[in-house]
């Protein structure tokens, strides 16, 4: 039988494979890394031809590598890289030997490969700025900007460091708000199931009973009958109902009018609206008061912070403020006009302008507008919860009473 020239090739050439080596040097110095070889003996004869002795060499583990939304790389992966590179560079390790030793010690696999693509881009000749705009995903303008800004200045070890004090405050700030809402949409999801569940599972039962009785019902019983009868004949009606508002409402969230629309009608809800105008001061204090400090100009400054708010008439409002420095204004001023930010706040930036010391004014205003938010939280917390528990009681107690009314007819009739 012919066998062809490519066959043999394939059959003599076996396949190389991926291999973790742990090795000594002549000084005894532990090393470690990665070879690609046919099989151990291969990466054993190149190690000793290295120079080193092999201590350990086994197969590298297949990476199964799950879908991800986004990044894969969340805010706490970066704050964690973050602490460690400005304490690496303040020890004055070499730039690419900080990436090399953070991308080693790496669990989050995404993360890892943007850090190795980073430290590759550095060894070719690039900027750790450039490198790092190359990954917006991971790490957004305000990182870039002030990471640059750290390079041209020497200061890269104190740039980092304010990084990882503005990530921990902002994180903190965001637990907070994620804390208040968290809360009330769990128990308003545990309200609507309890209460499908009472419709369309054991007030059937109740109705059959009650029907084998044979006399009318009360008429919060009648209601309760009623509703559970509609609910189940309309059940799949109800759930695309619901699933099209869903859908509606992020086609409108998505779309920039309809965003702008919601951001500013959040802004002047009676409740929460407070709440998200004090995060939202707090967010553009402590975002421009880092980069000032950090010596970006005040015009890209506000260019990132705006894109940075979170919300578009805040961030429309400091575009406003930018556009009038621009043309030779100050801040205090244009700041007052957005009606975004209060008085107070307007007032504080506008002495710490006049005395040349606003990045610590901005910082200032951060601190306590950050306790604001704790405290508005907590006071929202307090107010929201005993009304959700007086929704739930309400709820599930109208629907036993309204169950238990004709019993309670038919024991009154026996007596």
């Amino acid at each position: 039988m012919a066998v062809s020239a490519t066959a043999l090739k394939n059959k003599a050439t076996p396949k190389a494979r991926q291999w973790l080596w742990e090795a000594k040097t002549r000084a005894g110095e532990v090393k470690k890394g990665a070879m690609e070889a046919v099989d151990a003996a291969a990466v054993d004869t190149r190690l000793k031809a290295l120079g080193l002795s092999p201590v350990k060499v086994k197969r590298k583990p297949v990476e199964i590598s799950l879908p991800k939304f986004g990044s894969g790389v969340g805010s706490k992966d970066i704050l964690v890289f973050t602490k460690q590179f400005a304490t690496m560079i303040d020890a004055g390790l070499p730039l690419v030997q900080c990436l090399d030793i953070l991308a080693n010690q790496m669990d989050n696999v995404a993360f890892k490969k943007v850090v190795l693509a980073i430290k590759s881009k550095v060894e070719s000749g690039s900027t750790f700025a450039d490198a790092l705009k190359e990954h917006p995903k991971v790490f957004d303008e305000l990182y870039v900007q002030l990471c640059a800004a750290g390079e041209v200045g020497g200061i890269l070890d104190t740039i980092l460091n304010r990084l990882a004090t503005y990530g921990e405050k902002a994180e903190k700030l965001k637990r907070k708000v994620k804390g208040a809402m968290i809360y009330p949409a769990i128990v308003l999801l545990v309200a609507v199931g309890v209460t499908a569940l009472l419709l369309l599972k054991v007030t059937p039962v109740f109705a059959k009973m009650f029907t084998d009785f044979g006399s009318a019902l009360p008429g919060p019983t009648q209601m309760v009958v009623d509703l559970s009868d509609w609910l189940r004949k309309y059940f799949l009606y109800v759930v695309v109902a619901i699933a099209a508002v869903i859908a509606a409402f992020t086609a409108f969230y998505r779309n920039p009018k309809g965003r702008k629309i919601f951001d500013k009608v959040v802004l002047q809800a009676p409740v929460f609206g407070p709440v998200i105008r004090k995060v939202a001061v707090a967010r553009f204090t402590r975002t421009l008061g880092t980069m000032i400090s950090s010596g970006v100009p005040i015009l890209d400054a506000l260019d990132v912070t705006a894109k940075t708010a979170g919300n578009r008439t805040v961030e429309a409002g400091i575009l406003y403020v930018r556009t009038k420095i621009a043309e030779g204004k100050n801040i205090a001023g244009p700041l007052l006009e957005t009606k975004v930010f209060p008085p107070m706040v307007v007032q504080m930036i506008g002495v710490g302008e006049a005395t040349g010391a606003m990045d610590a004014m901005l910082n200032k205003i951060a601190d306590f507008y950050d306790d604001e938010v704790d405290t508005a939280v907590a006071g929202l917390t307090a107010m929201i919860e005993p009304l959700l528990m007086v929704f739930l009681g309400a709820v599930v107690g109208g629907f036993l009473i309204a169950m238990y009314l004709p019993i309670f007819s038919i024991a009154s009739a026996i007596k």
